[in-house]
């Protein structure tokens, strides 16, 4: 199949919209599709680049100063009408509703060419990093709900993470006219594996090698809520000599780093920054727990990678969190914002060697749910589904 993915946050955007469509991508094209992306160039400028087997349309961008590394098309209704007229895709998969992914939407729908489209997003992603429109929060929020139920009822078949993201989904978003399906982001289970981490890593980062690892991967934004988690570590510390890794960068990693200092644990608290891909799965293998208190978690690619590296999981009981830590089997769950409750089911874990055992072998078979092939192989049947409807009709 020809298959265009549309894709306004694109690697090498860090974030999880941006890793599940370059999962995607580069998994359609390994098993044989011919697959290009139209996604914000890096440089402003449109161009054309390769990454392995997919083919990158880049369209032209000005920087959005309030995301790492984000990049916005204003107007790409041009370039994507170009690059559609040109390719002729059998089917179209768009991974967000914003400028790439409105003008793919409005191209292929003339065209009539088979849509699917994936909601990754809540709004919560986006206004908790604007501090001065929380008192317009409400409103905002309908606005983009009801932008959401006209976006994606122009396609022919809606995807979101986990089942959790469909409930909150249907909740927000009204009157849906068209199917909608879980299908896990996925991951590379031969990536993400358990093992002995690399020594040179505790040199590289400076960790200590004589205590327990509290682990957190992703942004750090405000939306992920990481001041509950080093508030939480601070408790911790206080019964148990541990260290905290925050591996990530982002725009709150300065008043993380402040509020540890006021916390007295700034030489228990490491953070990496971002890390190359060949770290990463090593990195994970350092931990002793996962940590995620990010409350706006449609599913979190990152806990699914730390369970598939053997970590038990605690997490805020939140969002689509609840399908991957099952509490009491693979980790606890606390509630929103709670860090004494959260830095109590850190001392259970690391204070009881027999659960966090148990646990990590959970956690490993919840994730092997989710490995990326299984998610390729329901993408390729949905658009399969769609092209035979389409040749009926």
């Amino acid at each position: 199949m020809k298959i265009l993915i549309a894709a306004d946050l694109y690697w090498p955007t860090l974030n999880g919209v941006a890793t599940a469509s370059r999962s995607l991508a580069k998994g359609l094209a390994a098993r044989g599709h011919e697959v290009v992306v139209i996604a914000p160039s890096q440089v402003g400028r449109k161009h054309r680049e390769r990454d392995g087997d997919c083919l990158i349309e880049r369209t032209t961008s000005l920087p959005f100063p309030f995301y790492q590394n984000f990049r916005i098309s204003l107007t790409p209704q041009r370039e994507v009408k170009k690059i559609i007229s040109k390719f002729q895709p059998d089917i179209i998969h768009i991974e967000m509703v914003m400028g790439i992914g409105r003008s793919t939407m409005q191209a292929g729908s003339r065209l009539g060419i088979p849509i699917v489209s994936t909601n990754h997003a809540m709004p919560e992603n986006l206004l908790d990093n604007f501090r001065m429109l929380a008192p317009l929060a409400r409103p905002f929020n309908a606005l983009l709900e009801g932008y959401g139920t006209r976006f994606h009822n122009n396609s022919n078949y809606v995807t979101t993470p986990t089942q959790s993201a469909i409930d909150i989904f249907n909740h927000k978003v009204k009157n849906m006219k068209v199917p909608i399906e879980a299908v896990s982001n996925g991951i590379d289970l031969s990536v993400f594996a358990p093992g002995e981490p690399s020594q040179k890593l505790y040199t590289k980062y400076h960790l200590p090698t004589d205590r327990p690892i509290l682990l957190y991967v992703g942004r750090l934004d405000a939306e992920k809520h990481l001041s509950v988690l080093v508030q939480a570590a601070a408790k911790v510390m206080q019964k148990v000599n541990a260290h905290l890794v925050i591996i990530g960068q982002g725009i709150e990693r300065g008043r993380l780093a402040e509020l540890a200092r006021g916390l007295g644990i700034e030489q228990n608290v490491t953070f990496t920054g971002k890390v190359s891909n060949e770290d990463l799965p090593q990195l994970y293998r350092i931990g002793t727990v996962f940590c995620m208190p990010s409350p706006a978690e449609l599913q979190s690619i990152v806990t699914l990678e730390a369970m598939a590296t053997g970590l038990p999981v605690i997490a805020v009981n939140a969002g689509a969190l609840g399908e991957l830590c099952h509490d009491g089997k693979n980790g606890f769950l606390f509630k929103y914002d709670d860090d004494v409750m959260m830095a109590a089911a850190i001392l259970k874990i690391i204070e009881n060697p027999d659960l966090a055992k148990k646990m990590s072998a959970r956690s490993m078979a919840i994730a092997k749910t989710h490995d990326i092939n299984y998610t390729l192989e329901r993408f390729e049947a949905i658009y399969k589904e769609l092209l035979k409807s389409k040749n009926a009709s």
